[in-house]
């Protein structure tokens, strides 16, 4: 009856040694010997303090004790000492009944419990449903979460992004300038327009056009470095911005690369196409404070400069450019 009823109790005799123990407890201490072996070998009491001896437990007789295993996890229980009454079970000996308390959801993990080792009205089994309850509800939550995430992550790269070439757009380029001036970080602007680009679109129709934008945008990415900017903000013209860089020499290097590698044939359709790139740059270090639309209108200025130089060229903003 016990064991069904109780089935983490002991039974002990009238030295403390068990004689009997509850199917749960028995699991809990799979491998252990228990009967024989006197109670305080097997938990350590921690309150009400004593020595362990049967004498000191019965005088803690009714009170709530508060023990600990003392093989295997050393998982915290609860328990309560009741005499045997004269004709039941050894003379002057005692019933303790255990309980895991707040440590039941750590004792079903580490001994593979089940609602089976509860007594049939141990609120624990409900307590178990709740806390499975609440953790599928949060895993639910943290799955629809990082789904949620991703779905807004996802959105907002699109956003920034130029659907046909994969570079930023005119609002991915908007946002970097402003954190770079807001971070009073030093940064190249080139701006970049295609030479005879109206040709290819004539001579090989759109799509052709769309595949000469794609190496144009391949291009550029490759003779930039991974923490720059580059965006495609209209038909063919791009922007570059390059972070931490305020030497007029490498920037000139950097869109001559650009140009020279534009200037090579492109294959689509078994036809070639040739193209050429102007170029207009601006450095955000020659100016007191860094005004995004002012540099842009120098650096279009720049680039209009080196289209009337001829084309297929580089050209710096000098204050004595005509404004545009």
């Amino acid at each position: 009856m016990m064991d069904a009823l109780c089935p983490m109790h002991v039974v002990l005799d009238a030295a403390g040694r068990v004689v009997h123990s509850g199917p749960t407890l028995r699991k809990v201490l799979a491998g252990a010997p228990l009967v024989g072996v006197r109670f305080a070998e097997l938990f350590e009491i921690k309150r009400p303090r004593g020595d362990g001896s049967m004498r000191a437990l019965m005088e803690a007789a009714g009170d709530k004790m508060h023990l600990r295993l003392r093989h295997g996890p050393r998982t915290d229980l609860k328990g309560v000492l009741v005499p045997l009454p004269p004709g039941m079970g050894p003379k002057d000996g005692a019933l303790v009944d255990l309980s895991f308390g707040i440590s039941v959801v750590g004792a079903v993990r580490d001994f593979g419990l089940t609602g089976s080792d509860f007594s049939p009205t141990d609120l624990a089994v409900e307590m178990l449903y709740l806390v499975e309850a609440k953790n599928a509800a949060m895993e639910a939550s943290r799955t629809l979460n990082l789904r949620l995430q991703g779905a807004m992550i996802a959105a907002e790269e699109k956003a920034y992004t130029d659907t046909l070439t994969g570079l930023r757009n005119r609002r991915a380029l908007d946002y970097v300038l402003r954190r770079l001036t807001e971070l009073e970080e030093d940064f190249a602007l080139i701006h970049i327009d295609l030479d005879f680009f109206k040709a290819v679109n004539d001579g090989g129709g759109h799509s052709a056009g769309d595949h000469v934008l794609c190496e144009v945008a391949r291009v550029m990415a490759e003779e930039t470095r991974s923490d720059d900017t580059v965006a495609r903000i209209g038909g063919d013209e791009f922007v570059l911005a390059l972070k931490r860089l305020t030497d007029p020499g490498k920037v000139h290097d950097i869109a001559a690369r650009v140009i020279a590698r534009l200037e090579r044939p492109i294959s689509f359709g078994g036809q070639e196409f040739r193209i050429s790139a102007s170029a207009g740059s601006v450095l955000s270090c020659h100016y007191d404070r860094p005004d995004i639309a002012l540099m842009m209108e120098q650096a279009d200025a720049a680039l209009y400069e080196a289209k009337h130089r001829g084309r297929g060229r580089h050209v710096a903003f000098a204050s004595d450019m005509p404004d545009m």
